[in-house]
């Protein structure tokens, strides 16, 4: 066992610090020695994370993983549901995850090479996958993801090791084997892989051996060649490697020695890491364009993943470099090499000196669109560029190259309003880009005007209102996946709530517990318990219908959070019925002392006598008649679920506000459209509202903690 595997959190926090990476990969490593500088552009700064047709095929192809689950459970998928797994896996590829190349100088035209490439693999794995099933007995893991501590030559690695194994298997003669898929053009020659692979195979079994105990007896690696053979050979091609004593012995040795530089160079913040002009890998201009970059460009400049890197190491090894280089070497030189390297990176926009709004333009100039960004405006997680389409050109042909347009940006989407924008007095095409926050918009207690609460601003700095007097705006939807700014946006339309006089009462629905903090204001109420919540929401009913009959007006504001959860678990069906002791007759008469007939006692039986609503009818009916004697609601969820989220429900809320949501089909559940999916997360919201006919794009207000009472 690995010493440091009985390390204290506060001992491996120390150690760690020693380094600039937190971990070792097969990948890290085969990188670092083939091409040092590489090494440090992909794994320390993330620089370089797009992949080609023929990459995002080999990763979709990878997914046969869910074959082997299958298996596991005793089920066989059809070629068909395979292949549907893989397709929706290369459709969700961000457009900035693309690399474009001579072949394929669009994503749409990189997205077909994808699934035909994918197409030919998963047909091979069908017609050939007997060379694996032939020798199962036993599936042991699928897909397994393990960072352990390995211990190789005898030596204890001080970095974790991080291996993703595609198969492990239980042969007919009991041999545990490790199987590992491999995509190909053409099949790696036997002299190269017996040279090669065993390095690859033995980083598998120590770490794979370290985790579960097992010993391994053999490692597979099965190619599957994508380009057909003419002669009509097998397309999958296995090589074995057979763990002997010796050939262990001889795989160890020649993956120490690499492991030992490679931990020598992360733990040394000095380092001077190489560039290898002989890899044909690696776009040479790429590197040199990062050489350039590290030495003129300040760290934030970089999307960095710190994840699983050392920060502050890597922060200070910048400054370092940054600083000695522009001592040695004018800025201005620099800058125009890195401009120079980056001409001959074609197809991508995104490493060039130009201003956004010079890429869009150059980039649909690409496909014969002329456009000319007219004005451009800085929002908060997006920018706005309004388009001033030439005469003749279709806008449907703009909307069909929005992800090459992303591309270009370097953004995972972009999302292009079907209606045009109406700016002083003239009409552009908008196009919306996620961008890195650069700025927060902080709740201010000026922005709330009257009963109007502010709901954020949009990129052209108006502020959106929701009307607490408006009886046409009086319940609002709120829907957002975790992380994407639900819950800032009902806080802060808590505290505008409070500072408004005429709102009387605020009525917090919290299941999760988020809101306790507000429990002791003297007009809020929270209410956490599934029961109590039932209990208030009934209660709030008949303080409606009270207020109805008497022609009484209060103004109530109803903050429900994650209601469909709510809803799920209250009570329902038989739960709701009401039950009484009921008289159903009387007992066999009696005499007194005087002979005198005496009636029997009442004969009593527990019976129905009644029902009482459900949690979501009563917000049913709070929604339909509440508005007319002044009660207000927001409803919030996680969950854009139709079951919930129906037609019917969304009649009653004339706002509509959707954070960011995992799914295009969750933003068509919540606002009708599209574009929800694509947002930048952390307030980063669109608001339908029957004051506009297109949904507007808006960062809503967030009040830090210290601020909140």
């Amino acid at each position: 066992m690995s010493i440091y595997n009985s390390y204290t959190p506060d001992q491996l926090e120390e150690h760690f610090s020693n380094f600039i990476i937190k971990s070792w990969s097969f990948s890290k490593l085969n990188q670092y020695v083939r091409n040092e500088k590489a090494f440090e552009m992909i794994y320390i700064y993330g620089y370089q994370n797009k992949s080609a047709a023929s990459g995002v095929s080999g990763n979709a192809y990878h997914l046969i993983s869910d074959y082997w689950k299958a298996k596991q459970k005793g089920l066989t998928l059809s070629l068909p549901e395979l292949q549907e797994i893989a397709f929706k896996y290369i459709e969700e590829v961000p457009a900035n995850k693309w690399k474009l190349q001579k072949t394929t100088p669009t994503i749409a035209e990189a997205k077909i090479k994808a699934i035909k490439t994918t197409t030919a693999l998963l047909s091979n794995f069908y017609k050939e996958k007997s060379k694996y099933e032939d020798h199962i007995a036993k599936i042991l893991d699928v897909e397994l993801v393990i960072t352990v501590y390995v211990t190789i030559n005898g030596v204890d690695i001080p970095l974790p090791c991080n291996v993703v194994i595609d198969q492990v298997i239980e042969d007919h003669e009991g041999k545990v084997i490790i199987i590992d898929h491999k995509s190909k053009n053409s099949f790696t020659s036997e002299e190269e892989l017996r040279l090669s692979i065993g390095k690859q195979g033995i980083t598998y079994v120590k770490a794979y051996e370290a985790y579960t105990g097992r010993v391994v007896d053999e490692v597979w690696f099965c190619e599957n060649k994508y380009s057909q053979n003419r002669s009509g050979e097998d397309q999958l091609n296995m090589f074995r490697v057979l763990l002997t004593e010796d050939t262990r012995a001889l795989y160890e040795d020649l993956l120490y020695e690499n492991v030992k530089r490679l931990i020598e160079a992360v733990s040394n913040p000095d380092y001077v890491y190489l560039i290898n002009d002989s890899d044909t890998l690696v776009d040479r201009a790429e590197l040199y364009e990062f050489w350039a970059k590290t030495r003129i460009t300040e760290i934030d400049e970089f999307d960095i993943d710190y994840t699983d890197v050392n920060q502050e190491m890597i922060k200070k090894r910048h400054r370092k470099i940054r600083d000695s280089s522009t001592k040695m070497i004018t800025p201005k030189i620099i800058k125009q090499f890195k401009s120079n390297a980056a001409s001959f990176i074609k197809y991508d926009l995104s490493t060039l000196d130009m201003e956004p709004q010079q890429k869009v333009e150059h980039i649909l100039k690409t496909f014969g669109i002329h456009t000319q960004v007219a004005h451009t405006f800085n929002g908060y997680s997006s920018n706005t560029f309004l388009l001033e389409v030439s005469a003749g050109t279709k806008i449907a042909s703009i909307q069909g190259h929005k992800l090459d347009i992303a591309n270009a940006l370097n953004v995972p989407n972009v999302r292009i309003p079907k209606d045009l924008k109406v700016y002083e007095g003239k009409s552009y095409l908008q196009v919306e880009t996620a961008k890195k926050r650069d700025r927060d918009l902080i709740w201010c207690e000026s922005e709330l005007k009257g009963q109007k609460i502010p709901i954020g601003k949009d990129n052209f700095e108006r502020t959106l209102y929701w009307d607490l007097d408006n009886q046409s705006t009086p319940f609002v939807l709120a829907c957002g996946a975790a992380g994407s700014g639900k819950s800032v946006e009902l806080i802060s339309i808590v505290e505008y709530a409070k500072l408004i006089p005429e709102v009387e009462q605020i009525v917090i629905l919290d299941p999760k517990f988020e809101f306790m903090d507000y429990a002791s204001h003297e007009k809020i109420e929270v209410y956490n318990e599934i029961l109590d919540i039932e209990n208030k929401v009934e209660s709030l009913v008949r303080e409606m219908n009270s207020l109805i009959k008497a022609g009484k007006k209060k103004k109530i504001l109803i903050v429900f959070d994650e209601f469909a959860d709510a809803i799920a678990a209250s009570r329902k069906g038989k739960d709701l019925d009401i039950y009484s002791m009921v008289q159903v007759g009387n007992y066999k008469p009696t005499k007194d002392a005087f002979g005198f007939p005496v009636p029997g006692p009442p004969k009593m039986q527990r019976q129905k006598t009644g029902e009482l609503k459900s949690l979501e009818e009563n917000m049913r009916i709070i929604k339909q008649k509440g508005r007319s004697v002044g009660f207000r609601g927001i409803d919030a969820t996680q969950r854009a679920s139709t079951k919930i989220i129906t037609g019917d429900a969304k009649v009653n809320y004339s706002l509509m506000i959707c954070f960011r949501v995992p799914k295009e089909i969750d933003s068509r559940v919540v606002i009708d459209d599209a574009g929800a999916e694509t947002l930048a997360g952390m307030g980063d919201g669109l608001l339908k509202t029957p004051d506009s006919p297109d949904l507007i794009r808006f960062q809503s207000f967030w009040k830090p903690q210290e601020q909140t009472a």
